[in-house]
């Protein structure tokens, strides 16, 4: 690998940002995200800034500072990097966005902007779990890899919804109208799971929404036309519908399609038709879209999207694709440890977690960009015989550059033999 052109990269992707900060926090900030990746154990501050800058320049406190009261603004971080992002991997048609919410677990008496949630990973249908943390709206750039398969989720926004705050829709609505102010001329394809189904009924700004559909739904038909002359006034909708079960159950003639589903293909029956579901959408029509799986294995499927004249094969392709999203909360908390940072007053849990989401998408995004220069070869993984690059390989790739860079700084001939130099960096980048 060209070590000098790794690096390089990384850093033309931390100075992006520098114009988001005060002359003060520039280095602070490439340090501690660039110590973020580098360090071996947990990443409390405490843990990163060891890693975060060769000559020690800038003390615990310093760090702390940044996150809990420097002047800088999370909004304009992430208005440079969903541009560049969405240049670089949507530069035309709708933007395919995700949306969900997480939570970052916490500990302690007191954490800035934490409380009490559902943990959506520990409850199940007749237990429901709380756990105190932080819970977080986040919105993702859904993009396919070269490489094929599951597409990657890139986040490029992030709110922090507090208990006498706002709620997760609203939330969800405000990035949403961010982003699309961000960008005036792009549209935007949207997908959520069932809990943001209400969003079809806002005013979402130059997008459509696909999502689940409730099995016991109130649906009804498109109101009839008026005839000639009619009096009174007009019908908001028509005749009431069996719920989305009870259609699939009588259901006749189904359309046999094959449907990409995370980069595999499967044999789904699909059966579609335009409806109104009016306690949340209003008079607006939607495409009700059953999927049901010809094996008879799993279960019937119910999805919906605001785009009437959608092929019906493309909206169980788009849910799919959201589980990307999952991927990017499950790989932010296991291999980046962005519940670690220990922050408690004033804007640091907040602005930890951003970027701890904000480094997954770095780390993907040098990725990616290194797989177009040849000396890099950063498209290979860790482990032989792996057809696709995981996230680990991609955080691999990169602490391989930046340790190899920091050790041999200077020195174009190290005084070791070359075979020892790679067992070194190798065994330093796998120390995540």
């Amino acid at each position: 690998m060209d070590t000098s052109l790794s690096v390089s990269a990384w850093h033309e992707l931390l100075c992006m940002f520098l114009p988001a900060f005060t002359a003060a926090g520039q280095p602070l900030f490439v340090n501690l995200l660039t110590g973020w990746v580098l360090a071996t154990g947990r990443r409390t501050i405490s843990g990163i800034v060891p890693f975060a800058g060769p000559q020690g320049q800038h003390s615990h406190d310093a760090h702390h500072y940044f996150l809990r009261a420097a002047w800088w603004f999370p909004d304009s971080v992430w208005r440079r990097w969903a541009e560049f992002a969405i240049a670089r991997w949507a530069p035309s048609g709708r933007v395919p966005l995700d949306l969900d919410d997480t939570l970052f677990h916490k500990s302690g008496r007191q954490v800035a902007g934490a409380g009490w949630w559902r943990d959506a990973v520990r409850s199940t249908g007749t237990r429901t779990v709380h756990a105190l943390g932080l819970n977080l709206a986040v919105l993702t750039l859904r993009v396919q890899p070269p490489w094929g398969g599951e597409p990657l989720g890139l986040p490029i926004n992030l709110r922090l919804h507090r208990k006498d705050g706002p709620g997760l829709l609203k939330l969800a609505l405000e990035m949403l109208q961010e982003v699309a102010a961000w960008l005036p001329p792009r549209q935007f394809s949207l997908c959520a799971d069932g809990f943001y189904a209400p969003l079809a009924g806002r005013e979402l700004p130059r997008t459509v929404f696909t999502s689940r559909l409730r099995r016991d739904a109130a649906l009804y038909e498109l109101p009839p036309a008026r005839r000639a002359g009619q009096r009174g006034r007009p019908r908001t909708r028509g005749a009431r519908l069996p719920a989305p079960q009870a259609t699939a159950a009588h259901v006749q003639h189904w359309e046999k399609v094959t449907v990409m589903e995370r980069g595999r293909a499967r044999q789904r029956w699909l059966y579609a038709r335009q409806v109104l579901w009016y306690q949340v959408c209003g008079s607006r029509p939607v495409l009700l879209v059953i999927v049901r799986d010809p094996a008879g294995k799993e279960p019937d499927d119910f999805f919906f999207t605001t785009e009437v004249t959608a092929a019906p094969r493309t909206v169980p392709e788009t849910t799919a694709g959201r589980w990307s999203i999952e991927d990017t909360f499950r790989n932010v908390k296991q291999c980046l440890g962005g519940e670690e940072p220990q922050t408690w007053k004033g804007a640091g849990p907040e602005r930890a977690a951003m970027l701890g989401f904000l480094l997954y998408g770095l780390v993907w995004g040098w990725y990616l960009l290194s797989t177009r220069h040849p000396s890099l070869s950063a498209c290979a993984t860790q482990y032989a015989g792996k057809s696709h690059p995981s996230f680990q390989d991609a955080l691999y790739a990169l602490r391989r550059g930046l340790w190899r860079a920091r050790i041999f700084r200077g020195s174009e001939a190290p005084f070791v033999p070359a075979k020892k130099v790679r067992l070194l960096i190798a065994a330093l980048a796998a120390c995540a």
